[in-house]
């Protein structure tokens, strides 16, 4: 039991690796736009073309890593980040980070399909939630302590110390993974060739489609917080950058807390858990509409029920999966990461539309309306359909 807790945390740190690797030099923009002599939207963009690979390569790691096994798409896509850290170390050009940053998440993707893959292999049916919701609180602290540690990294060092950073951290998930992680597909499995046909299937499965699509939503919200919530608290409370910073850590700690307590609700229904959750998030994302420009302590209180109520659906989501899809783990997690990474990027784009068109109100409004409605079907297919099944 205690290597089965052990492998948990190693193949969870190497999931948490791609979070934290995307955002650990936000705070150093301006630096990194002096240092390689360029312009403040290709250094974003350099932010954003990593989360484009770390999405586009989930649907490539679930099929390779159900055909060829864990362990080899594990360490190949960590050497792969680690060489490719050691290229953005020696970037001296904005054109060269780029490379480079793409790569990075070209390898550290196969970190949270094959993690996720193992818990579902190496525990069984309800004793995969807990296991589960260790890996979400990780993953879920990774976009936060990245700027903290870029920024603590950034007051002695210039910006090229945040890849050696990542080097040392990189080479010691390796080094766990490489002793610790042995191959845990069930040797009942066939090797298995990729078709397009199984991510159909995937989507066409009732269990597939719901959990997939209640991710793609909560991801999309969870963008929309991060994207827009600045401008609500400059605007209607006149927050300083460091006070504004400060309020997305109940968020955070919201999910972080929610996900340790979706990782303890194993003598519950799944489904049930999965569809009131995400209900509790429609109303936490109804008492934000209705108080972020009245009070600044009520706002705070609706971000972190909304962290709450996600983190606590989290661990559950992906067991529910892993178990449902036992032949093709890999692929389904594949096809459920990649959309959550399509909600990351569409909520802010189509949510800056939304607000062209009216306020922040009618940003939050939809994305709430189109949970509302989910949560609906959601209930539909989950619990009634399986009471009728019984």
């Amino acid at each position: 039991m205690k290597h089965r807790r052990l492998l948990v945390y190693l193949v969870a740190l190497a999931a948490f690796l791609g979070p934290f690797s995307q955002t650990i030099y936000v705070p150093l923009i301006p630096e990194v736009t002096k240092e390689l002599h360029t312009t403040p939207f290709l250094v974003n963009f350099s932010i954003s073309i990593y989360t484009i690979f770390l999405a586009l390569m989930q649907m490539v790691y679930g099929p390779l890593t159900d055909s060829i096994g864990r362990r080899k798409v594990m360490l190949t896509g960590i050497m792969i980040y680690l060489v490719a850290t050691i290229g953005c170390y020696f970037s001296s050009s904005i054109e060269f980070l780029l490379v480079f940053r793409s790569l990075q998440a070209v390898g550290i993707a196969a970190g949270s399909v094959v993690a996720v893959t193992v818990i579902g292999d190496v525990f069984e049916e309800k004793d995969r939630i807990q296991p589960m919701g260790t890996f979400q609180m990780m993953v879920s602290l990774g976009p936060v302590l990245g700027p903290v540690v870029g920024g603590f990294l950034s007051a002695s060092f210039d910006f090229h110390m945040i890849f050696i950073a990542l080097m040392c951290v990189g080479f010691i998930i390796l080094a766990g993974n490489f002793i610790f992680l042995h191959e845990t597909k069930p040797s009942t499995s066939k090797k298995q060739n990729f078709r397009f046909s199984d991510f159909l299937t995937i989507l066409q499965n009732r269990i597939g489609y719901t959990v997939i699509g209640l991710g793609f939503i909560q991801y999309y919200a969870l963008y929309n917080f991060l994207v827009f919530l600045p401008a609500i608290m400059s605007e209607s409370y006149s927050l300083s950058v460091e006070q504004k910073g400060l309020v997305f850590l109940p968020l955070s700690l919201g999910i972080v807390v929610g996900s340790f307590i979706g990782g303890k609700l194993r003598k519950y229904n799944e489904r049930k858990v999965i569809v009131y959750s995400a209900f509790l998030n429609v109303i936490s994302l109804l008492l934000f509409i209705l108080v972020s420009n009245v009070s600044l302590i009520l706002l705070i209180l609706s971000i972190s029920l909304f962290g709450l109520f996600l983190g606590m659906s989290l661990p559950v989501q992906t067991a529910l999966l892993t178990q449902e899809f036992q032949a093709n783990r890999a692929t389904a997690i594949g096809a459920y990461n990649f959309f959550r990474y399509m909600g990351m990027s569409i909520g802010p784009m189509l949510g800056s539309f939304l607000y062209h068109l009216g306020s922040y109100g009618l940003v939050y409004g939809f994305v709430d309306a189109i949970l509302l409605l989910f949560v609906i079907l959601m209930r539909k297919h989950l619990i009634q359909n399986k009471k009728s099944l019984n």
